[in-house]
């Protein structure tokens, strides 16, 4: 088993891992301001920039507000389809709706990108539905809160899914033994017992937002991490490498309270 595991082991330390650490020790470069070469002289300099210029911290503070905006809405919609499937569905119309929440993930990233790019743009479909209303597609903010939530749904949907098959059924029979009714069933037994596959879920849609550049390059204006680092990367590799600590920073404090809250036990 060990000599199976060796070679994807060894490969994953030497792409992923090492990737990290060139892209940490980048970090502390510098960058020839004539020629924009990558000069290796160690210096703090870009975590100075980063952490001392306003733009870079309202970048990284509005990527956060959106990841977290986004981790809620699909949490709230995906919970009661992820109920349903799990608790009442048939077990025919169950592999139905599994498959309708993977179909989106067979569909290519770039084509649903610019089909949302259409459907909000000022000639789009959204427009051209709400116009006899008087009323028009979302501003670039609530248009792109509205494309990462459908685009990480179903990261969502699967966890909730899976988190509540595992609850036993004699334990929400007991408590309605017990006189407890459903609604009070839901809220002191099934709702903390699914309480963890909400979180492992919305590791994979705070971390998919945190990270994404080509959405809010083609839905909004505004700058995102992801934007900037993409943005500077070939100007200014060192502040972008820098930048880049930011979400991974973040990431790992966010894992670490998903691993207290029992999050890894329900992937």
């Amino acid at each position: 088993m060990a000599s199976l595991l060796a070679a994807p082991v060894g490969w994953l330390l030497v792409v992923y891992v090492g990737s990290l650490v060139l892209l940490l020790m980048a970090a502390f470069w510098e960058t020839e301001p004539f020629t924009n070469d990558v000069v290796r002289h160690w210096n703090l300099d870009n975590f100075r920039r980063i952490i001392e210029q306003d733009v870079y911290r309202d970048v990284a503070w509005r990527t956060i507000q959106m990841a977290g905006l986004v981790t809620i809405a699909d949490a709230v919609l995906a919970f009661p389809i992820a109920y349903y499937m799990a608790r009442v569905a048939s077990p025919r119309t169950r592999d139905i709706l599994v498959v309708a929440v993977l179909t989106p993930l067979w569909a290519s990233y770039l084509v649903k990108a610019f089909a949302w790019n259409a459907m909000l743009g000022d000639q789009g479909f959204v427009n051209w539905l709400l116009e006899p209303f008087g009323l028009s597609a979302p501003g670039e903010w609530t248009g792109l809160w509205l494309t990462f939530t459908y685009f990480w749904h179903p990261f969502m949907i699967l966890p909730i899914y899976a988190g509540l098959e595992r609850i036993p059924s004699s334990l929400l029979e007991a408590s309605g033994d017990l006189g407890a009714r459903s609604l009070r069933t839901f809220w002191r037994v099934t709702l903390p017992l699914a309480f963890p596959a909400v979180v492992a879920g919305s590791i994979f849609t705070f971390s998919l937002t945190l990270g994404d550049y080509i959405l809010p390059t083609l839905i909004a204006d505004q700058q995102f991490i992801g934007t900037v680092i993409y943005g500077d990367r070939s100007s200014n590799l060192p502040v972008a490498a820098a930048f880049a600590m930011v979400p991974i920073a973040v990431m790992t404090i966010y894992l670490l309270v998903a691993r207290r809250l029992g999050a890894f036990k329900a992937l």
